[in-house]
C-alpha cells in the first residue's frame, strides 16, 4: 500500500486528545484459542498520571470477573477538528475501591470525569460497580497525517 502514513501524538497533543475522559474499547486477553473480550467502556484519564480510570458494572450476567486480571488493551479515537487521532494504552487493571483515600491513585480518580452511559434494563444503582486503574505499560497515540 503506498502513500500510507501515520504520526504520532505528541504528549501534549495525546492529553488534549483524551481531555478528562470519553469513551473508548477494553479488551482482554483471553486463552488463545479465544478472541479477546472486548467491551465499550466509559473512562476517566489523569493526564498527570498518564493514568486511565473504568467503573465496570458486574450485574450477575457478565463473565468480567473471569477476565478483569488479564493483560488488556484500551483503545479509543475520534475525528477532531484536526483530523484523526487514536490512543492505545497496554497493560493490567488494578482495582482501586480498597486503597487508601489519600492514595495518588484514589486522588487521581477524583480528577477525572467518567461519562455516564445507561446501557442497562435496571437502575444503576442496583448494578454492582467496581473501579479500576490502567497505568499503561505502553501508551500511544496517532494522527492523521496533515
Amino acid at each position: 500500500m503506498t502513500g500510507l502514513r501515520w504520526v504520532q501524538l505528541t504528549d501534549d497533543e495525546r492529553d488534549d486528545f483524551l481531555e478528562t475522559g470519553g469513551t473508548g474499547v477494553l479488551s482482554f486477553a483471553r486463552e488463545s484459542d479465544q478472541p479477546p473480550a472486548s467491551i465499550p467502556v466509559s473512562y476517566g484519564y489523569a493526564a498527570e498520571l498518564e493514568a486511565f480510570y473504568f467503573r465496570l458494572s458486574f450485574p450477575p450476567t457478565t463473565s468480567k470477573g473471569t477476565f478483569v486480571e488479564n493483560p488488556a488493551s484500551f483503545v479509543t479515537s475520534a475525528q477532531t477538528d484536526a483530523g484523526w487521532r487514536s490512543v492505545v494504552a497496554t497493560g493490567t487493571l488494578d482495582e482501586i475501591d480498597d486503597l487508601p483515600y489519600d492514595s495518588a491513585t484514589v486522588q487521581g480518580l477524583w480528577g477525572v470525569h467518567i461519562p455516564t452511559v445507561d446501557m442497562f434494563n435496571q437502575p444503576p444503582d442496583e448494578i454492582p460497580f467496581r473501579n479500576f486503574c490502567l497505568e499503561p505499560d505502553r501508551l500511544t497515540g496517532r494522527k492523521e497525517a496533515p
